[in-house]
């Protein structure tokens, strides 16, 4: 039969009748007395006051599992891993998705971007991304061009084989007066 209680010489030595813990509360693998003395083993799988926890299922990891306030919750994050894009032209925004990312993936500009940051497509003394650019504008074919103004409108642009135009000279738009027989002049423009 097992002992509750030990009274020695007057003193209580040991008195478990008036123990309240169950084995449901004592960690699976201890042993304990309960109030009647009897040894038990411990039967509760975890050894955490979740109570105070605050995770939701979308920011536990798809496909594991935690507690939280006592209940099991099943996780919903995506795992991108090592999630990666590019950066294709200078108005691209890369907007990092929802998710779990190991920390080694990257957002980095493309390839055929980064064949154009040579210092010689940058102009001189100008730092874009870390490259300085040395262009100075030799290599460039320049045009002049002669115009006749008229009474419409006119874009000149530079022919095929030319970079820009170095300058346009507009002619004079035609001015002459006349005698006229009835008197006074006449004025011819254009």
């Amino acid at each position: 039969m097992a002992k509750n209680k030990v009274v020695y010489n007057g003193n209580v030595l040991i008195d478990l009748t008036g123990d309240t813990v169950e084995a449901d509360k004592v960690l699976d693998g201890y042993t304990f007395h309960d109030k009647s003395g009897a040894i038990l083993e411990g039967e509760c799988t975890y050894d955490a006051d979740t109570s105070d926890a605050t995770a939701s299922s979308s920011e536990i990891l798809s496909g594991k599992s935690a507690y939280v306030n006592g209940s099991k919750v099943n996780g919903s994050m995506n795992n991108r891993g090592a999630w990666s894009d590019t950066i294709d032209s200078k108005d691209d925004e890369i907007t990092i998705p929802v998710g779990f990312h190991d920390g080694s993936g990257s957002v980095a500009l493309s390839a055929a971007e980064k064949l154009k940051l040579i210092a010689a497509n940058i102009k001189a003394g100008i730092v874009l991304l870390g490259i300085t650019g040395t262009y100075t504008g030799e290599g460039v074919s320049a045009q002049a061009k002669a115009a006749t103004p008229s009474a419409s409108q006119q874009v000149i642009t530079p022919d095929s084989g030319y970079d820009y135009l170095s300058q346009v000279t507009v002619a004079a738009i035609p001015y002459t007066e006349t005698l006229n027989p009835a008197g006074g002049y006449t004025v011819t423009i254009g």
